[in-house]
């Protein structure tokens, strides 16, 4: 199972247009319908309040929403505990909703499929750790990979 971010579902929304890419819109169709690809609720949300149609597209697929619950909760507050975050002071790296993401994803032992960059040595600060940073951690411990990584793995051929 493969649970969405925000980033990489507006990746591949911008990036691969249904009307160029049909096939490869087919194939993620069938992925959500198996819920080899599911979404964190708070994902969801973001998608909607940034590309409404994506969020429509995902909806008419029945996309398993996974939503948050008192675990995922628990789990998002050690983390932004691990990462020395106090109160709204988030600095550079993932914010609030990013660790409730990287929890669901962890909760359900999910991949986590994120198009958010890896960062080429990691800031001295934990504070400043993005999404593939923070999955890392041996704390968390949650495997990322993006939209191109997936394709690669999945070895599909779109024509």
């Amino acid at each position: 199972m493969l649970a969405l971010d925000t980033s990489s579902t507006l990746h591949a929304w911008d990036n691969y247009p249904i009307e160029q890419f049909p096939s490869l819109w087919t194939w993620l169709a069938q992925r959500v319908e198996t819920e080899e690809l599911v979404i964190p609720a708070v994902a969801l949300g973001e998608v909607h309040d940034k590309a409404p149609e994506c969020a429509a597209w995902l909806k008419t697929h029945q996309i398993r929403v996974l939503p948050v619950t008192q675990a995922i909760l628990m789990d998002a507050l050690r983390i932004k505990e691990l990462l020395g975050i106090e109160g709204d002071m988030y600095g550079g790296g993932v914010g609030e909703n990013d660790l409730f993401i990287i929890a669901t994803a962890r909760a359900h032992g999910a991949e986590l499929l994120t198009d958010e960059a890896r960062q080429p040595g990691q800031p001295k600060s934990l504070r400043n750790y993005k999404i593939p940073a923070v999955c890392d951690l041996a704390e968390v411990q949650v495997v990322c990979l993006n939209f191109v990584d997936y394709f690669k793995r999945s070895k599909a051929v779109f024509g």
